[in-house]
C-alpha cells in the first residue's frame, strides 16, 4: 500500500516539476520580445510599427486554430464578441503600443519591469470592475512597487522620459487584459480561444490601416535577417510562450504558475545587458527588484486566498 502510493505520487510530482519548467520557458520566451524589437528599431521600425510585425503576424500564424476554435467562437453572445473586442483593443493592441514605446526610449531591461506594476494597477480595476476587495497586504505590496518604479526612474542623467509613461500605460493595459478577460468569459472560457481572439481581434483592426501595408513592404526592402527578428517577434515572443503556458496551466494553479513568469523581466534584463550593452545604475537595480518583489509575493498572497 505504502509502495502504491509513493509510486503514484511521481507522475503529480513529475508534472509540477514539468509545469514550472513551461513556465519558465515561457517567461524567457516573453523575455526576448525587448530584444528582437530593439533589433527591429535599429532596422528603421518605430513603436507602432512593431506592434503591427508582432500583431499581425502572430494573428496570420493562429488562423491555424481556426478549424479547432470554431465552434467556441459560434456559440460567443454578442456581449461577450463586445467584451473580447475591447480586451483585444486595450490588452493586446494598446500594451503592445506602449511597451515598444518604453523600449525604444527606455531600453529592454527598464521597460519589461515597468510593465511589470501591472498588478498594482489590476488591483484597483479588480476592485471597480470585479468587486472584489482590496486587502491591507495588497495595498502595502502596490506601495512597494510603486515605491520601485520611482527608483527605476533614479540615475546619473536622471530626466523626464515619455518611455517612463508609456512603460506605466503598459502596465495598465497589460492588468486589463486579464481583467477584462474574467468579466467577458468568467472563469470557465477556454484560454486559447481568448488569446485567438485578443489577437485576431486586433491584427483584423489593423489590417485596415494603410500603415500596415507600408510597413512590411518595409520590411521586403530590407536584409532577410530582419525576417528571423519578425519571426522572433511572433512566434517565441508570442505564441510559443502562450502555447508552454496554457500547457502548464494544465499542471499547476495559475497563482503558482504566475510566481514563474518573472523570469521575463530577468531574462530581459540579462539579454539586453550581454546583446545590447545596455547596463543600469544600482539604483535602478534595486527598483526593479521592488517591483519583482511586489509581483511575487502579490501572487503568493493571491494563491493562499484562493
Amino acid at each position: 500500500m505504502t509502495q502504491y502510493t509513493a509510486k503514484s505520487a511521481y507522475p503529480l510530482l513529475n508534472n509540477t516539476w514539468i509545469g514550472i519548467a513551461q513556465v519558465i520557458l515561457a517567461a524567457i520566451c516573453w523575455g526576448t520580445l525587448g530584444i528582437f524589437s530593439t533589433y527591429l528599431n535599429r532596422f528603421g521600425f518605430t513603436g507602432w510599427q512593431l506592434t503591427i510585425l508582432r500583431i499581425v503576424t502572430s494573428g496570420v500564424v493562429l488562423l491555424a486554430l481556426l478549424p479547432f476554435l470554431w465552434r467556441y467562437l459560434k456559440a460567443l453572445t454578442l456581449r461577450q464578441w463586445s467584451a473580447l473586442a475591447l480586451q483585444s483593443l486595450i490588452g493586446v493592441l494598446g500594451m503592445s503600443v506602449f511597451y515598444f514605446v518604453a523600449v525604444v526610449n527606455l531600453g529592454a531591461g527598464p521597460a519589461v519591469a515597468l510593465l511589470y506594476t501591472a498588478p498594482v494597477f489590476s488591483l484597483g480595476f479588480s476592485a471597480v470592475l470585479l468587486k472584489e476587495q482590496i486587502t491591507k497586504q495588497a495595498g502595502m505590496l502596490a506601495l512597494l512597487a510603486v515605491i520601485g518604479v520611482g527608483l527605476t526612474m533614479l540615475s546619473e542623467d536622471a530626466s523626464f522620459n515619455w518611455g517612463i509613461l508609456a512603460g506605466l500605460m503598459a502596465g495598465v493595459c497589460y492588468s486589463l487584459y486579464g481583467v477584462l478577460g474574467k468579466r467577458a468569459m468568467g472563469d470557465t472560457h477556454p484560454a486559447p480561444l481568448v488569446f485567438f481572439t485578443s489577437v485576431s481581434f486586433s491584427a483584423a483592426v489593423l489590417l485596415f490601416m494603410p500603415t500596415t501595408y507600408e510597413t512590411y513592404f518595409q520590411l521586403s526592402t530590407l536584409p532577410l535577417s530582419t525576417w528571423g527578428y519578425v519571426a522572433g517577434l511572433s512566434l517565441i515572443g508570442t505564441i510559443i510562450p502562450f502555447a508552454l503556458y496554457m500547457k502548464a496551466l494544465e499542471k499547476l494553479p495559475a497563482t503558482r504558475a504566475s510566481v514563474f513568469t518573472t523570469f521575463e523581466p530577468l531574462t530581459a534584463i540579462l539579454l539586453a545587458a550581454v546583446l545590447l550593452n545596455q547596463s543600469l545604475a544600482p539604483i535602478q537595480y534595486l527598483g526593479i527588484s521592488f517591483i519583482l518583489i511586489a509581483s511575487i509575493l502579490n501572487s503568493l498572497l493571491k494563491s493562499e486566498t484562493n
